[in-house]
């Protein structure tokens, strides 16, 4: 077998695996919003297609990741290429926990609704889903700066992770003065914390993934730098 023929299919193995990883990043991106949905129309059966979902997108990470040690222990790939295969490996870890928090958010409407909670409740739950529109549109970015190998997409979302950060504080500080007001909301807002704080992890598993892109193009860990650093670097 030549060594060109051995490369070709090399190539073939990690487009494949990539395609898997888009795949995966595209099931927990919609887990994200179902959450939300269920959240904001008290739906029980979404918040559950959530739930079943959750196993499949940990399925498709431990498939994803025995295929790569299958891959670098055939293959024994150096440089850009064992960088990519690490990457990856990162970015499915970071993809499945973007999944768990999902999950959290449908388990928070799942309580709310067998607690009786009213959805006439006054609380900001729209607030909420702006959060979760910021960070599904990272999460969206980032796979495109992942589907790509753009590193300019990839620093925007380094960028607008600040702006889900502070849409997080304001949202907490709203939740404290609706509890204060009305302390029928207190139980019910707190668990609005929680649905918040996972969306914040939402947008830092993008920044995340961000990070991974820049990795594999540059071959520069930038985790822990100022997004003007990242920006410095990539140029």
């Amino acid at each position: 077998m030549t060594e060109k023929h051995l490369s070709s299919q090399f190539d073939m193995e990690l487009g494949g695996i990539s395609t898997r990883v888009l795949e995966m990043g595209g099931l927990v991106e919609s887990q994200v919003g179902q959450a939300i949905y269920a959240l904001t129309h008290f739906n029980g059966e979404i918040a559950s297609q959530v739930l079943i979902n959750e196993e499949r997108v940990n399925q498709m990470e431990m498939a994803i990741d025995a295929d790569l040690s299958t891959i670098i222990a055939r293959r024994q790939p150096t440089a850009r290429d064992l960088r990519l295969l690490i990457a990856i490996s990162k970015t499915i870890g970071n993809l499945e926990r973007v999944g768990d928090e999902a999950a959290r958010i449908a388990r928070t409407v799942q309580r709310l609704i067998n607690t009786g909670v009213s959805s006439r409740l006054r609380l900001p739950v729209n607030d909420v889903s702006f959060e979760c529109e910021l960070a599904t549109a990272s999460l969206r970015k980032a796979l495109d700066a992942f589907a790509r190998l753009d590193t300019q997409t990839a620093l925007e979302v380094i960028k607008h992770d600040n702006e889900i950060d502070a849409e997080f504080d304001g949202l907490m500080r709203k939740l404290i003065t609706y509890m204060m007001e009305d302390p029928r909301t207190i139980s019910a807002s707190i668990d609005l914390v929680f649905v918040a704080k996972a969306i914040e992890r939402v947008g830092d598993h993008a920044k995340n993934l961000a990070e991974q892109v820049i990795y594999i193009v540059k071959g520069t860990d930038v985790r822990h730098n100022t997004p003007d650093a990242v920006e410095s670097i990539i140029k």
